[in-house]
């Protein structure tokens, strides 16, 4: 699994102009599931990403994570995380998870986040979606549970 995640003051997510996922304070996770991806990733994504330490605390240095601050995550997914760009100019999918199990593990990513007690929205799986962002700082961290880089 892949993510980009950036820290947000607030950011909302519409399909056909309506909003379907907004948050304030928290995390906007790009979520993208990788063909060969299973629970074990799944379980290190959710780990890493509830746990990273990227929040200011009272001196100012990352040290807080989501749960620290009791804050939202939203969550939308994002197959294009896979694209392939090594050849040519138009992106290669073929990395990218089919859609029952990439959705199976975009759902169960959600469903682990709520057990954690936060707020969680969404986006809807396979929809095309505006996001609208408003970035803090800004912090941008890419993840993938394979550790590719």
């Amino acid at each position: 699994m892949r993510a980009v995640v950036q820290r947000v003051d607030y950011a909302n997510v519409k399909v056909k102009g309506k909003v379907v996922g907004e948050i304030d304070k928290g995390l906007l996770v790009f979520l993208g599931v990788g063909d060969n991806d299973n629970n074990s990733d799944l379980e290190y994504m959710v780990d890493k990403i509830l746990g990273l330490r990227i929040f200011e605390d009272d001196l100012g240095k990352m040290n807080l994570s989501l749960k620290d601050i009791n804050g939202e995550i939203l969550v939308v997914s994002q197959f294009t995380l896979y694209g392939d760009v090594r050849r040519g100019k138009r992106p290669s999918f073929t990395s990218s998870a089919k859609p029952e199990l990439a959705e199976r593990l975009y759902e169960d990513f959600i469903e682990k986040c709520k057990e954690e007690g936060l707020k969680v929205e969404t986006g809807i799986f396979g929809a095309h979606m505006d996001v609208e962002i408003k970035n803090n700082g800004p912090v941008t961290i890419l993840i993938d549970s394979k550790k590719t880089f």
